[in-house]
């Protein structure tokens, strides 16, 4: 009788059966995890870029005219896409308390809530 090396079916099966349930107890957490990091990289973001502004407005007594300003004049490196969204021109802008076309604030326009329940819309 020849003896062959191999794996049977049966034990096959139960090696794909732990694999599948390693997997149906790690996926959620993971993706709770991924969510709770665009979160935090959204939180970072809109205070980096209201550091700038602020920045902005302190070295030249005004506001910038847009995003693009900062970038341009060297206040940022980049402007960040919006973790949410994934867009880098999706961020909501706000003009001054007295007025005018230029950016005091800045947004999210992503829709829905964060996992504490507030909106994104409001951070």
């Amino acid at each position: 009788m020849v003896k062959r090396k191999g794996f049977t079916l049966i034990e096959l099966l139960v090696v794909m059966a732990i694999v599948a349930l390693l997997l149906t107890l790690v996926t959620p957490n993971y993706f709770a995890r991924l969510e709770q990091a665009k979160e935090t990289t959204l939180k970072h973001d809109l205070a980096s870029m209201r550091d700038a502004i602020d920045k902005f407005h302190g070295d030249r007594d005004r506001y910038p005219a847009n995003l693009d300003e900062l970038v341009a004049l060297g206040y940022l490196r980049t402007l960040p896409p919006d973790p949410i969204t994934g867009e880098a021109n999706a961020w909501k802008t706000l003009p001054p308390a007295e007025g005018g076309e230029s950016v005091a604030d800045i947004h999210s326009s992503a829709p829905g809530q964060a996992k504490d329940g507030t909106r994104f819309e409001d951070w």
